[in-house]
């Protein structure tokens, strides 16, 4: 028997809806049950042959817990080692050598010293800090946002320089960074599963949140092959099983905003019915084909193709 357990928090719709559907479509011998971890204990196996983590990004000790179970043999989606390790600066910059384009964007100290830090403790940094340098590259406006995040927190728009100093002030010890504004003629949010399946989704960030979904860009088969091949490129690349990218479209060529997001929204509340059908159907569907594919006491992570392809070129020199 193949457990597929689905690891959540506040978040309700999704979970059961995908718990329901896997069971209405496997196989004898796979079925789908919420996660319940009664003790965490070194090198024991967990009872699932496969996790969708919905959570871990909030809660470490998941995440950690995670790790152990991967290590048995689970396979986690998204791998829990990776998705721990990327972040937003390091994918712009990858995305760049896929040939991805992406708003120029440049990398900031924290405003504030980090915890049981000094002065000291940065004294590689050259001072002053080369601001020209950064508001020439990238221009303004500009948004700033954390180097690490998500869920659109601390994001700011910033108009000039005046406007800039005042606002990362605000930001505390988060590292940020500056990005060029992209005034986009069209946005789309899209969901990549497995790497592969794909689905465009309209977006328009400007509106109230609950309304972000209703948008009526429609793409040019031109742009929808292109879009789609960005969204495969970029998922195994990163070795994301389920993830969303976000594309601004500016003269016909789609930027990738954002495209780390281990847990992305599958609300039917946000992204509509429809939306919620596809992603609910295709999720239960991948889960289950990993399952299958599953091999006990052994790996059964995703790694993406950028990291595979520097562990063998290490290991050929």
């Amino acid at each position: 028997m193949k457990k597929i357990g689905i690891l959540s928090g506040q978040e309700t719709a999704f979970p059961l809806a995908f718990t329901d559907r896997v069971n209405r479509h496997a196989p004898p011998g796979v079925y789908a049950e919420p996660v319940l971890i009664g003790s965490a204990l070194q090198g024991k196996p967990e009872d699932y042959a496969v996790i969708v983590d919905r959570i871990s990004h909030d809660v470490p000790f998941y995440r950690s817990w995670l790790k152990n179970a991967a290590l048995q043999g689970a396979a986690v989606i998204n791998n829990p080692f990776w998705w721990s390790a990327d972040e937003k600066f390091f994918n712009n910059a990858l995305a760049i050598e896929l040939g991805v384009p992406v708003p120029k964007t440049a990398l900031l100290p924290s405003f504030a010293l980090p915890d049981d830090t000094t002065a000291a403790s940065f004294r590689n940094l050259r001072y002053p800090w080369d601001w020209d340098a950064v508001f020439q590259y990238t221009g303004f406006p500009a948004y700033m946002k954390p180097y690490a995040g998500g869920g659109w927190k601390h994001v700011y728009r910033v108009e000039n320089r005046e406007d800039f100093f005042e606002k990362h002030a605000q930001t505390g010890q988060l590292v940020m960074m500056l990005q060029e504004e992209i005034v986009f003629d069209a946005y789309y949010r899209c969901y990549c599963i497995g790497g592969e399946f794909t689905r465009i989704m309209p977006y328009e960030p400007r509106n109230p949140h609950a309304q972000r979904y209703d948008a009526h860009f429609q793409p040019s088969p031109t742009l929808l092959a292109e879009m789609e091949r960005c969204l495969r490129v970029l998922n195994q690349a990163l070795g994301y099983d389920f993830n969303t990218v976000e594309f601004a479209v500016r003269n016909g060529v789609p930027y990738a905003i954002d495209f780390c997001n281990p847990a992305p929204d599958a609300d039917p509340d946000s992204v509509g019915p429809d939306h919620f059908e596809w992603v609910t159907d295709t999720m239960a569907r991948y889960a289950i084909g990993r399952a299958q594919a599953q091999q006990p006491g052994r790996s059964n992570l995703t790694w993406g193709s950028w990291l595979r392809t520097q562990i063998q070129s290490a290991a050929i020199s």
